[in-house]
């Protein structure tokens, strides 16, 4: 190919699908994640790689990876995402801040147990700021983030979720998250202390979907255990969870941000020996937007708030209706 020109120009949008790209891995699954066609995404690619002058993926059986020169090309990428992002938090300072929309993405449980308190401060700490929130999980919810769908995203450490070391992303680290196992009213277990969960190695399980973070996390702490769970129910609403384990259907791992949805059912909570499992729940705004003054009030509000919730939690003991 030839060499970049001097004055060569590059197309943002295009750098976010090669960004993407490197993320999702296949041009089907970047093409589902930006809502454009397989055709599309291999139009925008090439389009890049003459604008750089240099082959930016090859064929890799059916599909494609990414060459070297499209790796280098992405470490500029992030640099320059950061530095606009910068550039944009300096204007809102400028103005003073405090006004505008912000769009939170988080969790469901997130959504449930974190965001409704850090809200209602929030509303009288910038009460010209207006706060959306939408449900979302990694990898799309930091699809959206990439994409300025979402301002700011609530997540939880897993597989799909980026790395610490992820530089296009500035991250919090808000809560660790502790997770408890719930049992049937009579179960032969509800009565006593800690849990060794091997003893339930052969019990039906209730866990989410395996993509999701919850049932990710879950199948991760069995498999830390020594089992494979027997997963009879694959349910991702916590409260129809809660229905299933009350109605003796099997047992599940809940987070106890979830854990008032609990209060009035007919179950146990219990701890397990060992080390307690746990998810670590952390913030994450595009690397350069650290300095924007809202969002670092929002941040700081979501911090203080997960404080007190990991000050406030019960250990877990007996629960449900008499």
């Amino acid at each position: 190919m030839e060499q970049v020109s001097e004055t060569f120009t590059v197309d943002l949008r295009r750098l976010t699908v090669l960004r993407e790209l490197r993320r999702r891995g296949s041009l089907a699954r970047t093409a589902e994640a930006l809502h454009l066609t397989p055709s599309a995404v291999s139009q925008q690619l090439a389009a890049l790689a003459r604008e750089m002058g240099v082959p930016l993926t090859e064929r890799d059986g059916r599909g494609v990876r990414l060459t070297g020169q499209a790796r280098v090309l992405l470490a500029h990428a992030d640099l320059i995402a950061a530095q606009l992002e910068r550039a944009r938090t300096d204007l809102a300072a400028y103005d003073g801040g405090g006004r505008g929309t912000v769009r939170v993405g988080c969790f469901s449980s997130g959504i449930l147990g974190l965001l409704p308190d850090a809200l209602t401060a929030l509303a009288g700490r910038l009460p010209q700021v207006r706060i959306d929130v939408v449900e979302a999980e990694p990898p799309d919810l930091f699809t959206a983030l990439d994409a300025g769908q979402v301002d700011l995203a609530v997540a939880i450490d897993f597989a799909a979720a980026p790395p610490h070391t992820d530089r296009r992303y500035h991250r919090l680290d808000l809560l660790r998250d502790v997770l408890d196992l719930a049992l049937p009213a009579g179960h032969r277990l509800a009565g006593g202390g800690p849990v060794d969960l091997r003893e339930l190695a052969g019990e039906p399980w209730i866990i989410g979907d395996p993509a999701s973070c919850c049932g990710a996390v879950a199948r991760s702490v069995c498999a830390a255990a020594g089992f494979t769970p027997d997963v009879r129910h694959a349910v991702d609403d916590w409260g129809a969870l809660a229905a299933l384990v009350e109605a003796g259907r099997g047992v599940a791992l809940v987070p106890r941000l979830v854990r008032p949805l609990y209060d009035r059912r007919r179950l146990a909570l219990l701890g397990t020996l060992g080390a307690q499992p746990s998810r670590n729940v952390f913030a994450a705004v595009r690397a350069g937007a650290e300095a924007d003054p809202v969002l670092t009030a929002v941040r700081d509000q979501l911090r203080v708030t997960a404080a007190g919730l990991a000050d406030s939690v019960p250990s877990s003991g007996r629960a449900g209706r008499p």
